[in-house]
């Protein structure tokens, strides 16, 4: 009987300690603190706490990552940054105040929270947010937290943490670098909020500013146009009496996203792929080169598709115009006339900027524009003014005081910003009685003038529209007639032609009083017609940007249909890198400029124009070369509007050229951004080899340029793959980039490829480590008679009908 009640007894401890354990798999108290080897686990095992040495470190530190991410480890908090330990011995632990301790071995306290409030039962726990919190006991309301990690963040911005200030306490969230992969001490890099006149972020490296976020305008940061509604995660700056802070939420907890500042200062956002088990870059914050805090000085303003990027402000002219020649804009811009100090003053407007650094600004959100013009105006120090909000037509008022720095424009933002200017150099604001009489009649008499033309331009529209082309009604760019653009090409004499697509013939010109001109001529056997060119005059008319061929105009006189283009002087890219003679005119440095101004202009297709843009036809032939070898993409007649929210469309019709062809396009007919992207990798490869995808031969194999690529990568030998007339002039790290990155664009599925803003990013920055390629689309060996073809094969396919049509060189 005593065995029965010692075994009954020695039971129900055996299944009380099995009830604690369970019950207490995601806390820490003093009664059961972990040890190095063990760990805790929130709730619904999403993040897990314990000890861990960061890459090739021996340093042991206690940290927190993601549970269920195991293959990708990412440690998103450290407590012991700066002290860590250098054995296995260490202890974490909860004091009787309601202190978390981590000692060594000799009971040596390495770490402590600064918690100092005092609990009756404290307990350390792990939440499902990766928040560690100590509370009292089974206590979980929020506002009675004693300490949390998420008021010490690392690098890293999990969901629900906050970047930012406590007014009342005078907490800081700031995000901090590590030191480098194998140190997580505090590095050199900071983002943090600066609450100097109206509230906006900087990354600093130690004292110096490195980049600037520009202020909330109640969508988003104005130099973070990036940072858009999504269907992953939403966003929200919270500005009142207690607290300013950013912080972010997941909507849907299945699909982990978290924003680092890592080691080399670069603020990235990363998903979590299940399937190819890895972290996207989904997005960062600095972009390219005008997002360095005042690249162009005060009163200067940067556009990256300029070259160079920096301008002053209208009105205003370099400060040191030596320097500014010398491509040194930091002194910036002062004004050409001083300012009047009075009513006089006018202000011009700036449509899609980035506004400028707010620390020495004032705001009032209660008032509107008019009176925030009246307010600048008797301020004689007032330099500009905006609305605080652009939401519902816009609210708030924003002065600017004695300089503007840190402007950039950006075409797909809605932000004004009023810039203060004397009278003189925008027009006299004073007119007189007899001036105002006089202008009021010749207004009348030219209102009536105007409704008349107008009236005329009707009825000769609609005579057009019944005698003219399909069409024709519909263009609003110039018109050549026909006799002009016949003497200029000389009455197309083959002389001229200098290429030929699916379109029909390139002709080159002279206008008796004008520039050189191209000419593509649609060809009456094309397989293109009036479709393809009112598509090209619709999308390209539309377009501003120094890496996109410029539309001058267009014919269509009687049976002809003409485009009228700037003349390029250098041909196309393929007339060099597939030209043996003529490759080694193109070194390696113009190859690198001309990869990058691809990969720019094609952004601003994607993200930056204000359409959204799908090339699809993206080859060597269709970036022609200007005087200066700058890119220009041309031939827009297969191009394809999405619409904001648009992601991918499906058509019946695949129409592009094998070889550039992405794999879901050619065979399931659907294209979206990463189709073009597909297009962009096949054009790096191919810039680098000096070798057609398509047309590739290899001694060893049947595979195309992409596979050829493919196969050195994976066998370390990727260098192989360059052009041998680059020896003299190549950089490797370069080289080795644009294949890295080309290999990225030509993955087999959509959702491996990069973005195009990652594109340039990537090519952009040497500094950013990137994910590994996985194997790319078509990766099937051919038959040899597939690559004896030396010309590009266009292809239109409509469900079992198909047209060929070829494009010599």
């Amino acid at each position: 009987m005593k065995r029965f009640a010692d075994f009954y007894f020695l039971s129900c401890n055996i299944v009380s300690l099995l009830f604690i354990i369970s019950t207490a798999l995601d806390t820490i108290s003093k009664d059961s603190p972990i040890k190095d080897g063990h760990t805790i686990v929130s709730a619904d095992g999403y993040f897990e706490l314990g000890f861990f040495s960061p890459g090739n470190s021996m340093n042991r530190y206690v940290g927190i990552w993601y549970k269920k991410i195991s293959k990708a480890q990412k440690v998103v908090w450290v407590a012991n940054r700066s002290n860590p330990l250098n054995d296995t011995s260490g202890i974490l632990t909860v004091s009787d105040k309601g202190i978390l301790l981590l000692m060594n071995g000799t009971q040596d306290v390495i770490w402590s929270s600064n918690s100092s409030t005092s609990l009756r039962d404290p307990v350390a726990q792990l939440l499902d947010t990766g928040n560690l919190v100590l509370k009292d006991g089974s206590d979980l309301n929020p506002e009675n937290y004693a300490w949390q990690s998420f008021d010490y963040p690392g690098s890293t911005l999990l969901p629900g943490m906050k970047v930012g200030r406590n007014l009342v306490t005078g907490m800081n969230w700031t995000l901090t670098s590590w030191r480098s992969s194998d140190d997580p001490s505090p590095g050199e890099y900071m983002h943090r909020v600066d609450t100097n006149g109206y509230p906006q972020y900087f990354l600093l490296e130690g004292p110096v500013i490195k980049y600037n976020t520009g202020p909330w305008n109640g969508r988003s940061f104005t130099g973070g146009p990036n940072l858009k509604p999504n269907p992953y995660y939403t966003f929200e700056f919270v500005m009142n009496d207690k607290e300013i802070y950013f912080t972010y939420e997941l909507l849907n907890s299945s699909l982990p996203t978290w924003v680092v500042l890592n080691p080399a200062g670069l603020i990235q956002r990363l998903l979590w792929i299940e399937r190819t088990e890895s972290w996207f870059l989904y997005s960062t914050g600095q972009m390219d080169n005008c997002d360095r805090y005042a690249l162009c000085g005060q009163f200067g303003k940067c556009n990256i598709n300029d070259s160079p990027p920096c301008d002053c402000l209208r009105g205003f002219k370099p400060k040191y115009q030596q320097e500014w020649d010398a491509a040194d804009w930091s002194n910036g811009c002062v004004r050409r006339t001083p300012l009047e100090c009075g009513t006089s003053d006018r202000f011009l407007k700036y449509s899609g900027v980035k506004l400028p650094d707010t620390r020495h600004s004032w705001f009032d959100k209660t008032i509107g524009l008019e009176e925030c013009q009246r307010l600048c105006l008797r301020n004689c120090s007032c330099v500009a003014y905006s609305n605080l909000d652009v939401r519902n037509g816009g609210s708030g008022c924003l002065l600017w005081f004695n300089q503007l720095i840190d402007i950039r424009e950006y075409a797909q933002l809605d932000e004004d910003l009023y810039v203060r200017m004397a009278a003189s150099e925008i027009g006299s604001n004073h007119i007189g009685k007899t001036t105002k009489a006089v202008i009021a009649i010749v207004s009348t008499v030219s209102a009536i003038i105007l409704l008349g033309f107008l009236s005329w331009s009707v009825m000769r529209r609609k005579k057009r529209k019944r005698a003219g082309p399909e069409g024709k009604e519909e263009m609003e760019l110039p018109l050549f007639d026909l006799m002009s653009i016949t003497i200029a090409t000389e009455n197309f004499s083959s002389d001229n032609i200098i290429g030929e697509g699916g379109f029909g013939p390139v002709y080159r010109g002279k206008l008796s009083a004008g520039p050189e001109i191209a000419v593509k001529k649609l060809s009456q056997h094309s397989g293109q017609g009036l479709e393809e060119l009112k598509n090209e005059v619709v999308l390209i008319s539309k377009l501003q940007h120094r890496n996109l061929v410029k539309l001058l105009g267009c014919c269509l006189e009687g049976e002809e249909r003409m485009l009228v283009y700037e003349y390029m002087p250098n041909n196309s890219l393929d007339f060099f890198i597939f030209d043996e003679s003529r490759k080694k005119q193109l070194p390696w440095e113009n190859r690198f400029q001309i990869a990058m101004g691809i990969s720019r202009g094609l952004l601003y297709l994607h993200q930056d124009s204000r359409l959204r843009i799908i090339h699809r036809d993206l080859k060597t032939s269709n970036i022609l070369l200007d005087s200066e070898l700058n890119p220009k993409i041309s031939d827009f007649g297969l191009a394809r509007i999405f619409g904001g929210d648009q992601i991918e469309e499906e058509t019946k019709r695949v129409i592009g050229t094998y070889g550039y062809m992405s794999p879901e396009y050619a065979v399931d007919g659907k294209f979206s951004v990463k189709s073009d992207v597909f297009s962009l990798g096949v054009l790096l490869l191919e810039i680098v080899s000096g070798k057609k995808n398509r047309t590739f031969q290899h001694s060893d194999h049947h595979h195309s340029l992409l596979g050829h690529a493919w196969l050195l990568w994976n066998e370390g030998k990727a260098l192989e793959l360059m052009d041998t007339c680059l020896t003299e002039s190549f950089v490797k790290s370069q080289v080795l980039r644009c294949i890295h990155v080309g290999l990225l664009c030509v993955q087999k599925l959509t959702v491996d490829r990069p973005t195009t803003a990652s594109v340039v990013f990537m090519l952009s920055h040497e500094e950013v480590a990137l994910p590994q390629p996985k194997e790319p689309g078509f990766f099937i060996e051919r038959n040899a008679a597939e690559t004896d073809d030396s010309t590009e094969k266009r292809c239109l396919t409509d469900n079992v009908l198909t047209f060929t049509i070829l494009e010599p060189r």
